[in-house]
């Protein structure tokens, strides 16, 4: 092990200890190690941080996303520096940070069926119940796909009907209230994934066909597929869909449906 491969080690450690998650920082620091360690550099400095930065997996163009490779960096390089005092800083404006906010897709209800169809085509069963589910479920809570992975048998109140989402977003944990309606679907899940697979590999509530807890990480892929197959296209001009956009058509219905509940005496009424 390098120096500098030591000392991001004992950097990440110190910010887990603070909290942080660092889902995606560690791969990316680790990422700009192993290059440094690939020309045989001992000292960090701003050219080669720029140049990898710049230099993605993808070939991707958009400074954006330099910029957030260049942020791990950085924060990296300010900490190193009271170790070493021949690290350089990177400065703020090297490349553009202008932030693009991806526009949402919002999944009509009739292209949320045509997903839950086609999820229910997958095979094996254990599979397409699970797929079929997950799926449903994000539509009508707009709960984030991790923290649908994350639920645990003992997470998911059948009796009361609440789910509990545990350190979620920075840390909290919330309940989620659900419609009756979607807590027998859930139960009837239960029951299926009971009978499939009889010897479960942990508490998760939605299983792999194997046993194990859903990946969030390898979510995308499948979706891709089920978009496929329920003839869903990309709008000309923008990005494929995501299984994320699901989490904004929800919040979207939902004031809908908020807007049409609020009547002008209501609104008099508020204003008085």
């Amino acid at each position: 092990m390098t120096l500098l491969r030591d000392r991001a080690e004992q950097y990440l450690a110190m910010r887990r200890a603070l909290g942080f998650k660092l889902t995606t920082w560690r791969a990316r620091l680790m990422s700009f190690i192993a290059y440094l360690e690939s020309l045989e550099h001992t000292v960090l400095t701003t050219d080669d941080a720029v140049t990898w930065a710049t230099s993605t997996p993808r070939d991707s163009r958009d400074p954006v996303n330099w910029a957030r490779r260049l942020d791990v960096v950085r924060i990296f390089a300010r900490h190193l520096k009271t170790l070493d005092p021949a690290t350089e800083i990177p400065p703020e404006d090297v490349v553009s940070r202008r932030y693009r906010r991806i526009t949402p897709y919002l999944y009509s209800p009739s292209e949320i069926v045509a997903l839950l169809l086609a999820a229910g085509r997958l095979s094996p069963p254990l599979r397409a119940a699970t797929w079929q589910t997950a799926l449903g479920l994000l539509a009508v809570t707009g709960m984030r796909v991790s923290e649908v992975c994350r639920l645990d048998r003992g997470d998911v109140d059948l009796r009361h009907g609440v789910l509990t989402v545990r350190d979620s977003k920075f840390g909290k944990s919330r309940d989620v209230p659900i419609d009756p309606s979607t807590t027998a679907v859930l139960a009837g899940y239960a029951l299926v994934r009971d009978q499939l697979r009889p010897r479960l590999t942990g508490p998760a509530f939605f299983v792999s066909t194997r046993g194990t807890r859903l990946d969030a990480a390898n979510m995308s892929h499948t979706f891709g597929q089920l978009l496929t197959a329920a003839r869903i296209a990309p709008a000309p001009g923008r990005r494929r869909q995501r299984i994320h956009d699901l989490r904004h058509s929800f919040s979207v219905a939902t004031l809908l449906v908020r807007c049409h509940e609020w009547t002008v005496p209501d609104l008099v009424d508020s204003r008085s």
